[in-house]
Parts: C-alpha cells; sequence; structure tokens
C-alpha cells in the first residue's frame, strides 16, 4: 500500500496526504459591522484588483497612501538580506518587498494570494482551509524553515494573518547566510506593523458575491513626555465563504505593537498577536485514470454529515531592545516565541486499490476515502538573537559590518490521529455518497525537536564609490531528535556545518547596478526508525545546494527595471531498494534537480498609465539518479516553465479619483507525473478592477470593484505530486468583490 505517514527527512511539510483545515470563531462585532454596513449591497462576487495611480494624486489618495505599482518599498531596507541598512534596489540579491498598501490593493488575505503579485513564485500545494505553501525559483519552500517573522523563524504551518503586517520580503535562491537550513528556493519575512510617528485611523470592509465579509481596523500613533511611547492596534474579523461547497468558515485577529524610546538611542519594541481561524478543507482532486477530470472548482469531497471545520489558533510575540553605542555602531537583542494549536479534520481521498491504484482515482471517478482526525497539534518556536552592527575604516575601504549569534528551539507534539487503512469505504467524484466515519485514534503521530546555535558574520565592503563586495559567513549546529507517540522509529542526531555567499557589485552609473554572485544552503534529513531502513535514524551528510546568480538593477525616475539570470543545483536523497520489508530499503544520496532561469521585472508610469510586469523562464530537471535513471532529464513535478505576471493602470482624467486596472497572470505547461508522460495545460487569468476616490463625512475613502478570472475559465491552477498521490486543484470561478478603505 502506497499510502504512509513516513518522512525521508526531519522536515515535517504534511502530516498527511491531504488539504485540512484550521482555527476558531472571529469577532462578532466585527463580523456584525460589516453586515450592518454592507447589508443592503447586491453583488455578482469576489476579487478585488484595485489600480494604483499614476497621475498626481487627491488629498484622498495622498492620506490613504494608494499604491504606486512600483517593486514596492524598494527604497526601504529588507531586513531579509542580512545586510543591514541597504534597499532592495541597492542589493546584489533578488529581493521583492509588498507592502501593506499592495497587499491591500490586490485584495491578499493570504500567502497563496500574495506570490500573485510575482513571477518567480507559484501554488505548491495551496487549498482552501490549509495553510499554504509556496514556490520559489521551482523549489517548494520549507513550512518550518523558510519562514521568518522580522528576522527570526516561524513555522507556516498555520494560517499567518496579513492584516498586521507592514510588508512581505521575498528572497529569492539559496538561504545559507540568512538560514542554517532551508530548502533553496529563497526565504519569505514577516515585518509586523510599529507604531506610527503621526497618528493613523483607518477602517477597511469587504464583501464578495458568496456572502464573505472582512472588517479590518488599524490605529496607531505615539504619547507621553515627547511622544516616547507609541503604539499600533490591528483587529479582524472575517466570515469566510468561498465558492467550494460546505467551506463556511471564521477568522479573528488581535495585534498589538508598543514602543518606548527610553533614552537617546535606545528603543524597546514589545508585540504581540493572537489569530483563530475555523474552516473545513477542500481535498484535491485527482487523474481519473490516465485522464484529467473536468476542472469543477464547486466540487468538495469533503462533505460528509460528519466532516467537521479544521481550528487552528495561534499566539505569536517578540522583544526587541536596541541601543546605540555610537554614531556607527549599536546592538540589538531580540527574542520572539510562537505557540500554534491545530485540530485537524478532513474526509479526503487517496487512490483506488480495488483498480490496483494508489496514486490517482480509478477511471470511473471511484476512490477510497479516508477519515482523518488529528487534534491538539502543537507546534513551539522560540529564538533568541542578538546582533552588533556598524562601519569602520581598514584595508584602504569602508567595512559595512553585521555579526551576531541566534539560538532557537522547535517542537511538535501531537496524539495519536484516526488515519486508518483501508479507509472507511470507496466514494466517487461525481456522485460523493454518503460514507461511516471511523473514531478509532489508532495512528501513532510523530513528535519532533531541535535546537540550534547559528554563528554570522556580514562585511560590505565599499572598496570605491562604483564597486563593492560583500561576503556572508554562517556557522550552525543542530541537534534533532523524533519519536512516535507509541516510542517506535526513533531517532537522534548532530550535524553542524557552515555556509559562505560572496557578491561582487559594480554601479555602472547611478541608476545602475551590475552584480555576481555565488552562494551554498544547506538541509539536513536522516532516514526514519524504521526497520525497513539499513540505516534507521542515522543522518546523511547535509545536502548542499550550490547558486550562481548575474543581475542587473536600473532606476529612473519614473520606473525600476531588474534582470537575473541563475542557476541552482540542489542534491537528492532518496529510497533505495524493495522498501518492502525489515532491511529491504536504504536512503541515500541519488543525483540532483538543476535549475537554470531568467527573471525580469520593469514598471514604468507613463502620463495616466502605471505598467508593471515579471516574468521567468525557467529551466528544470533531474540529473544524475541512481534509483531510477529514467527519471534523468525529467522535469520535476508542478514547476512551470514559464510565469508572466503583468498589470495595466489608467487614470481616468474626467472623473477625478477614478482608475481602471486590467491585470494577467500566465502559468505554463507543467509536469503532472515524475515521468513527464502527462502534463498540465499552460493556463492564463484575466482580472479587471475600478477604484474610485472620494470622501465620506469629509474622511478620504477609497471605494474598489474587482472581478478576478474575468472571463470565468475553468482550469486546474497547479498540480502537486505529494505523499505519493497526485493532487490537481482548480482555479477559483469568476468572483466579484467590493470594498471600503477609509481614514478616520
Amino acid at each position: 500500500m502506497a499510502h504512509t505517514n513516513s518522512t525521508v527527512s526531519f522536515s515535517h511539510t504534511a502530516t498527511h496526504p491531504r488539504p485540512v483545515g484550521h482555527a476558531h470563531r472571529p469577532t462578532a462585532i466585527a463580523a456584525k459591522t460589516m453586515i450592518l454596513t454592507l447589508s443592503g449591497l447586491t453583488l455578482a462576487g469576489g476579487l478585488l484588483l484595485p489600480p494604483a495611480y499614476a497621475q498626481a494624486p487627491t488629498d484622498a489618495a495622498a492620506t490613504l497612501g494608494t499604491v504606486v505599482v512600483r517593486p514596492t518599498a524598494s527604497n526601504e531596507p529588507a531586513g531579509i538580506t542580512g545586510f543591514g541598512d541597504e534597499t532592495p534596489q541597492r542589493t546584489p540579491l533578488s529581493v521583492r518587498v509588498m507592502d501593506a498598501n499592495e497587499l491591500n490593493s490586490h485584495h491578499a488575505r493570504r500567502m497563496s494570494d500574495v506570490i500573485q503579485l510575482d513571477a518567480s513564485a507559484s501554488d505548491a500545494y495551496n487549498a482552501i482551509g490549509y495553510w499554504d505553501h509556496v514556490t520559489l525559483r521551482g523549489f517548494v519552500l520549507d513550512n518550518t524553515y523558510n519562514h521568518r517573522r522580522d528576522g527570526l523563524p516561524i513555522s507556516a504551518e498555520t494560517a499567518l494573518a496579513l492584516e498586521n503586517r507592514e510588508r512581505i520580503e521575498l528572497l529569492k535562491g539559496t538561504s545559507g547566510i540568512q538560514a542554517g537550513t532551508s530548502s533553496p528556493g529563497g526565504l519569505i519575512n514577516h515585518v509586523v506593523k510599529r507604531p506610527t510617528e503621526q497618528p493613523t485611523r483607518s477602517l477597511r470592509l469587504d464583501v464578495n458575491q458568496y456572502g464573505n465579509m472582512l472588517a479590518h481596523v488599524d490605529m496607531g500613533g505615539r504619547f507621553g513626555t515627547d511622544n516616547v511611547l507609541g503604539y499600533r492596534l490591528n483587529v479582524a474579523g472575517e466570515r469566510m465563504r468561498s465558492h467550494a461547497n460546505g467551506t463556511n468558515g471564521e477568522r479573528e485577529l488581535a495585534a498589538l505593537a508598543l514602543d518606548w524610546r527610553l533614552q537617546p538611542g535606545q528603543l524597546l519594541e514589545v508585540e504581540i498577536e493572537h489569530a483563530n481561524r475555523s474552516q473545513p478543507g477542500v481535498p484535491g482532486l485527482s487523474l481519473t485514470g490516465n485522464t484529467l477530470p473536468a476542472p469543477n472548482p464547486f466540487t468538495n469531497i469533503n462533505t460528509q454529515p460528519w466532516s467537521q471545520a479544521g481550528k487552528m489558533n495561534g499566539l505569536t510575540g517578540s522583544v526587541r531592545y536596541t541601543r546605540a553605542i555610537d554614531s556607527d555602531w549599536s546592538w540589538t537583542a531580540q527574542a520572539s516565541s510562537q505557540r500554534l494549536k491545530a485540530d485537524d479534520f478532513l474526509a479526503y481521498p487517496y487512490g483506488c486499490e480495488s483498480g490496483n491504484l494508489y496514486d490517482r482515482y480509478c477511471p470511473n471517478g471511484d476512490f477510497d476515502l479516508y477519515d482523518f482526525r488529528s487534534l491538539n497539534e502543537r507546534r513551539t518556536t522560540q529564538a533568541l538573537q542578538w546582533q552588533i552592527k556598524g562601519a569602520l575604516k581598514a584595508v584602504g575601504a569602508t567595512h559595512h559590518i553585521s555579526a551576531g549569534v541566534i539560538k532557537s528551539r522547535y517542537s511538535e507534539t501531537g496524539q495519536p490521529q484516526v488515519d486508518n487503512y483501508p479507509g472507511v469505504g470507496t466514494g466517487n467524484i461525481h456522485t460523493l455518497p454518503t460514507l461511516p466515519s471511523d473514531t478509532n485514534f489508532t495512528d501513532p503521530y510523530t513528535n519532533r525537536s531541535e535546537r540550534s546555535t547559528e554563528w554570522f558574520v556580514h562585511d560590505r565592503t565599499e572598496w570605491s564609490e562604483q564597486f563593492s563586495t560583500w561576503v556572508g559567513l554562517r556557522h550552525s549546529q543542530l541537534r534533532r531528535a523524533s519519536i512516535r507517540t507509541d516510542g517506535s522509529r526513533a531517532t537522534d542526531y548532530g550535524q553542524s556545518f557552515t555556509t559562505p555567499w560572496l557578491a561582487l557589485a559594480w554601479q555602472w552609473k547611478p541608476e545602475t547596478m551590475l552584480y555576481a554572485s555565488t552562494g551554498q544552503g544547506i538541509e539536513s534529513v536522516v532516514a526514519p526508525g524504521r526497520s525497513r531502513y539499513t540505516n534507521a535514524g542515522l543522518a546523511l551528510d547535509p545536502l548542499k545546494s550550490r547558486q550562481w546568480e548575474l543581475g542587473m538593477k536600473h532606476a529612473w525616475q519614473t520606473g525600476e527595471m531588474s534582470a537575473a539570470l541563475f542557476s541552482i543545483t540542489r542534491p537528492r536523497a532518496g529510497d533505495a531498494g524493495a522498501c518492502s520489508g525489515p532491511g529491504s530499503c536504504t536512503l541515500q544520496m541519488d543525483g540532483d534537480d538543476r535549475h537554470r532561469g531568467l527573471e525580469l521585472t520593469a514598471q514604468q508610469r507613463l502620463g495616466a498609465w502605471t505598467l508593471d510586469g515579471s516574468a521567468m523562464w525557467l529551466s528544470a530537471e533531474r540529473r544524475n539518479g541512481q534509483i531510477d535513471p529514467t527519471l534523468n532529464g525529467k522535469r520535476p513535478t508542478n514547476v512551470p516553465d514559464f510565469v508572466l505576471r503583468a498589470g495595466a493602470t489608467l487614470a481616468i482624467a474626467q472623473v477625478p479619483g477614478l482608475s481602471v486596472q486590467a491585470r494577467a497572470s500566465h502559468e505554463g505547461r507543467r509536469s503532472i507525473l515524475p515521468d513527464g508522460s502527462l502534463e498540465l495545460p499552460a493556463w492564463i487569468r484575466l482580472d479587471a478592477g475600478l477604484a474610485y476616490q472620494t470622501r465620506l463625512s469629509n474622511y478620504p475613502a477609497t471605494w474598489r470593484l474587482g472581478v478576478s478570472n474575468l472571463l470565468n475559465k475553468r482550469f486546474f491552477k497547479e498540480s502537486p505530486y505529494q505523499y505519493g498521490h497526485i493532487y490537481l486543484f482548480p482555479a477559483a470561478p469568476r468572483t466579484v468583490n467590493l470594498s471600503l478603505e477609509t481614514r478616520f
């Protein structure tokens, strides 16, 4: 039976081959506010794509901070790079920064919405009611190791709210100098909203045709003698409704950030966030025999009478103290803690044993249905970092140095689950028959723990006004252990390794930078502690990814552009042998994946027009595999060969405050099966939007009306091959959304 809960590495992407749900009830007051405010509106449906403005903004636009389409916050430092105060435009790394205004204007509620703004990113097993998975440069990011919050590690195995995010930073490529271990696609950093210098008060209301309603309040400012104290409060409540049957849910968020200017040169910052989400999940579809089924976005197999909403609860907070030593040097101490709880439920399809098919459905649409229940999953991530940074002159050059140490701990615990072979019966995608439930909590859960210490140093050296070098080095020591709740399959190992990074940058002209870089990244894997493995519980040598990149960044008064040519080689590990009985399987190194590509981004304002776009061409292939040489030269599954995101905004001069936007998103063909014998067709989605800036009761306000999937096309947007099974996720149908944002 291909259905198994084992993993090759310690990295835990998901407990089970299923998409699942999440958290608790949202704020009733917020939901009622939405209902009272928008109950009189009749809409046609959901995703808003409001425009940015190319002409001089009105007073309302200036107050609301309307987004100009550009590499958002490109003149703000990006902490994800690790190189201090340099902006993305002057850093020899591929970085995309999206601030809160851009996220709001594109109606982004979750990471799967955010990644639609950049061509280097795509979906990697994203379903309604489950946490998101992201692909960067063709590599799936690890939800345990590739996400940061204000620079410190967090787990993304939860529903990450965006309402209290100041910006989202995407670092593309290997990340060995920013993270001890991580997959090589890049990192995602969530920057939390902090107190504002001037008072801010905003209210956002949002509704779509399915009855989804959101209310969000954002308040901030300073008080006390000489304004030494600051605050930022974000509260949001959402009544969740979608196009898929049986997905009614609720969500709430409360987040508070405070700071205290203790003395000149000293700042203490504290913030805390509490989030709940409760929503039934929608499992992916699959092949029916050797054919693609109709991509019906309304189908939800998780609609048994006993189906329940998955629940996710998160409490996250941090403390940061910054002290200036002198005009050139300062140090920072920072601590964070994230505590997650999940109750996971799903009726999910997995293979069709009667047809001897375990990675897809039978040709007639039959599948084996499983009742999955996992209660009280707990994930805790804690980190403590000390860092010093400053500038000095030596060897005829100016050195901008940062160095420090970060200690982190991660733990994951659960209890025996319901996930029992051979499932609860045979279902069918066309009829969705009612089947009995299973309440036997007998499937062991795998508990995990990890401790790590990472020492790092970064040196940006200015040899002249034109030429600079960028050097980074990180030494990591880690200890990992895992054991099932029944005491079996124990593993316990330690490793240490050093990851370097080097870049050369030439400021060819004041507005143009050319650069070349090379770096490494590390992943750590251990053979599962199962009797079938000859090396059970033993770690392999660290999997060391290598990347080189050549790039150009250019900026002018009305726009920007960048280009990056890259190559990433990532080692692979796989199971060799029959793997059917004790001592029949060995986890071993098995060739690599090589991803080579070209990324382009451009933004331009032309009179009343604002244009933006990004594209990625990607050549990805499996190489040098010995376990199954027939896969060499094949493209990895669910990796598009070409991605394009493009938008155009026109400010209507005849109607001041009104603008129109059109947007296109295209993803090329991708392999459904590892041997490449079946591909998912390329697709394109068109979106449109209107925005109107006005005043309500003398307060600046912006109305936004948007339509996603304007032509109501039916297609599968992604085809992840995970957990030994083929998954197909249909795109959402045409959806209309109306929102109001105002400052008061």
